[in-house]
């Protein structure tokens, strides 16, 4: 996605007046090619992370709860995940 397509997000995100806050990342994830651990190694390490697949395996639904410090650092995590092949970011 092009950094304007994160225009909206950014704009919600800059409205929360104090930081660190808990955010919840949510991608669908391709269950292939190592796609799932891409995914998971750009989140926070201090997060927690979950998963969920869907009946036929072929996606995992990854969520991660973590503390974040600035609306940067969601908007640069959100823009890696999605450029990976399939990645949609809820």
């Amino acid at each position: 996605m092009a950094l304007k397509d994160y225009r909206g997000l950014r704009r919600i995100l800059d409205e929360i007046r104090e930081w660190p806050q808990v955010y919840m990342f949510k991608f669908i994830v391709p269950n292939q090619y190592g796609k799932v651990d891409k995914v998971v190694s750009l989140l926070p390490e201090t997060g927690k992370v979950s998963f969920n697949h869907t009946k036929s395996l072929h996606y995992v639904a990854v969520t991660c709860k973590a503390e974040m410090h600035h609306p940067d650092d969601i908007v640069k995590i959100t823009q890696e995940a999605t450029a990976i092949e399939g990645v949609l970011a809820l």
